[in-house]
């Protein structure tokens, strides 16, 4: 036979060959990615070790325990979860407020002005109290401590006179009375780097001063709403109150914080003066973890969330980190925050946190934008298994940096790598 015929005959059978669909090559990927198998692997056998945030800490963190309670529910009985829950009930302050963490009664020596209750004579507690978070992490956690083990029954434990239940709304009572502003309809707290707890006028920097500029970020926004929307969820009672609160921190988000011109969010409202030089433009830097947050609130269209991508992927290439992780782009100057830790590109100024990348990857991933939350994990993942652990962050160079096990990071990700499993498990099912 002629061999053009040949030729002919063979493109004629391939292009009559059906061929996988660019979904079908992802769903294959994401079955056969050594990565995922490695991190879901490591990821339960780091927190079968404990509730700390990770090797350089010794606290229960509630924003870190809010993001790996769900894995955390994988190796541990719900009693357990529960107890942890608990202790940050026992140890609520009188008017409401949350702690960031506890630690054992004898093993506090970080230099925290210590919090302690009658309630819970074990521990002792300590508050971050230039942030405004703790209060929608534990709601949070609880609302995910719901939905892994099914247990409401936490909602009726009395801690005290109150049960958890109202304890919960008692808590966002605390934001409402005591950091909410009325001019904006939003709440405070005092200037930070996007979701960070270090503010620039102290070399530590966690706690208010008399030197505090106080301001409103999209961070501390975005957790209060989805903290409500888990309230209202889990304690549907509540609707009545918070929905319409909800609708107003949510309106005001838009209204206060998107800057529609340039797609994304200010940094900071300030509600008297800024801490930073009068010619620094602070709307040049974008907010990658409260974009992400964002997100989750429900705070961007589709088309929003595209555009968010597109910035930044297009930062971190100017930076040159290593993943969309990247804090902020770009970091505030040298000298703009007391803290030595807060150098351009470290720390929570410019530092790669899978903890918020991680979140981010889920939020595409549960607004359709599955090839590229495939593509943005990667060097996430891969990372991990040339560290052989979860480092707290990363340096532009992608240098691991801090706790080697770091429990949020392990969180995050164990969760983004179930929702790409859960959705081949939906394909695999049509």
């Amino acid at each position: 036979m002629n061999k053009l015929i040949l030729i002919v005959i063979a493109a004629c059978m391939l292009a009559c060959t059906p061929q996988p669909s660019p979904h079908e090559i992802l769903r294959k990927e994401i079955q056969a990615n050594e990565y995922f198998a490695f991190v879901k692997e490591k990821a339960l056998e780091v927190v079968k070790t404990g509730f700390n945030a990770g090797d350089g800490y010794g606290e229960v963190w509630i924003r870190d325990y809010n993001t790996f309670i769900e894995l955390s529910a994988e190796v541990f009985e719900t009693e357990v979860l529960k107890e942890n829950l608990l202790v940050f009930f026992r140890m609520q302050g009188d008017d409401g407020n949350i702690i960031d963490g506890f630690i054992p009664a004898d093993k506090a020596g970080a230099g925290y002005d210590y919090i302690f209750s009658e309630l819970e004579p074990r521990y002792a507690g300590h508050k971050n109290t230039v942030e405004t978070d703790q209060e929608s992490s534990l709601v949070q956690a609880v609302y995910k401590y719901v939905q892994a083990t099914g247990d409401l029954s936490i909602l009726e434990e009395q801690v005290g006179e109150k049960t958890v239940g109202a304890r919960l709304e008692w808590s966002m009572d605390f934001l409402m009375n005591h950091r909410f502003n009325e001019q904006y309809g939003l709440l405070w707290g005092a200037t930070t780097a996007d979701w960070g707890d270090v503010q620039p006028e102290h070399e530590w920097g966690v706690y208010l001063t008399d030197d505090t500029h106080y301001a409103i970020d999209i961070y501390d926004n975005a957790m209060f709403l989805i903290a409500l929307e888990n309230l209202m969820e889990i304690l549907p009672a509540t609707k009545e109150k918070w929905q319409p609160v909800h609708r107003q921190i949510f309106d005001n988000c838009r209204k206060h914080l998107w800057d529609e011109v340039s797609q994304k969010f200010i940094p900071h409202i300030y509600l008297d003066d800024s801490p930073f030089p009068d010619d620094f433009d602070e709307n040049e830097i974008y907010y990658h973890g409260g974009t992400a947050v964002a997100i989750e609130a429900g705070l961007l269209s589709k088309e929003e969330i595209k555009t968010s991508i597109r910035k930044m992927v297009e930062n971190v290439k100017a930076s040159g980190a290593g993943s969309i992780g990247l804090t902020m782009y770009p970091p505030y100057p040298e000298g703009f925050f007391k803290n030595k830790g807060m150098y351009p590109y470290g720390y929570q100024n410019g530092g790669d946190w899978t903890w918020f990348g991680g979140r981010m990857i889920q939020q595409l991933i549960r607004n359709g934008f599955v090839e590229e939350a495939y593509e943005h994990i990667q060097p996430m993942v891969k990372r991990v298994k040339d560290n052989n652990g979860f480092y707290e962050w990363y340096t532009v160079n992608n240098e691991p940096k801090g706790s080697g096990t770091f429990r949020g990071e392990a969180g995050v990700l164990w969760k983004a790598i179930q929702l790409f499993e859960e959705l081949v498990k939906e394909t695999n099912q049509r």
